[in-house]
């Protein structure tokens, strides 16, 4: 019995000597290798994509400096065209103030151009004043020889230069007869430097004075003092004074005569109204 424990002790511990020598000595395998991942087939002819490389954490790089664009030049300003410039007007009276002529009368037409010849295109309203009611009545005659209504123009109250005209112009050929309005006295024949050769004409009243100017030649035998019939001829149209060459016309207009009724003083009154609507 003693020697049965005995032997199953002693091979017992013989099998645990040897499961540890075996243990222990024994070399130890290198690891197996990780079995290839399946991958998919690639096509023929094309190269396998690298390896990825492992990126490790590293110091952060310096803030890059911020981008500059270069701003681009400006462009030139859209020429833009010199403003007009008009000539200064010239200056104008006071509302209700005129510039008397040196001589009553006087001709401003220094200014005068074909152009300020031509046609009206109306007729203005006419003015309700006694003296030209008055006037109206005496049927003045027009005082150029053969002068087309249709032609007549107010120009009265236009600015020649510094001054207002104050007076009428009746383009006709140079030579052309100018004739009395009315019934009168030839009172003055006067040359001016403005006018040239004028004839003043009183009406039988001696209220009103009838102007010629710029004539070219007085009538045969004209001269102060001679009483004249309506219609008589007193001139010829022309140039003289101021007027340009190239624009003979009568310059006519009536002034009412001042107290005493001296002749070169009085009130101009536009004489258009008289034969506008006789056109």
């Amino acid at each position: 019995m003693r020697a049965g424990t005995a032997f199953l002790s002693g091979l017992v511990v013989g099998a645990a000597g040897a499961w540890l020598v075996v243990t222990r000595v024994a070399p130890v395998a290198p690891p197996s290798a990780p079995a290839p991942m399946a991958t998919a087939a690639m096509p023929l002819g094309s190269s396998p994509s690298p390896a990825p490389t492992a990126t490790f954490p590293g110091p952060s790089p310096p803030p890059a400096a911020p981008l500059v664009v270069p701003e681009a030049p400006p462009s030139p300003p859209a020429s833009v065209p010199a403003p007009t410039t008009w000539p200064a007007p010239e200056p104008e009276a006071p509302l209700g103030t005129r510039t008397p002529p040196p001589v009553l009368g006087d001709s401003t037409d220094a200014h005068l151009t074909p152009r300020a010849l031509a046609p009206p295109a109306d007729v203005p309203s006419l003015p309700s004043v006694s003296d030209l009611d008055r006037l109206r009545s005496r049927q003045l005659l027009v005082p150029v020889e053969g002068f087309d209504l249709r032609h007549l123009r107010d120009d009265f109250a236009e600015k020649r230069g510094a001054r207002v005209h104050e007076a009428i112009d009746m383009p006709a050929p140079r030579g052309t007869p100018v004739l009395a309005v009315d019934d009168g006295l030839v009172k003055k024949l006067f040359t001016s430097a403005a006018g040239g050769l004028t004839v003043y004409e009183f009406d039988p009243s001696g209220t009103y004075s009838y102007y010629y100017a710029h004539l070219d030649r007085y009538a045969e035998g004209l001269h102060e003092g001679q009483a004249v019939r309506k219609g008589e001829r007193l001139g010829y149209v022309g140039t003289s004074g101021n007027a340009p060459a190239n624009t003979p016309h009568l310059h006519f207009t009536i002034f009412k005569l001042a107290a005493g009724q001296r002749w070169w003083e009085g009130t101009p009154i536009n004489p258009y109204p008289l034969w506008a609507l006789r056109r």
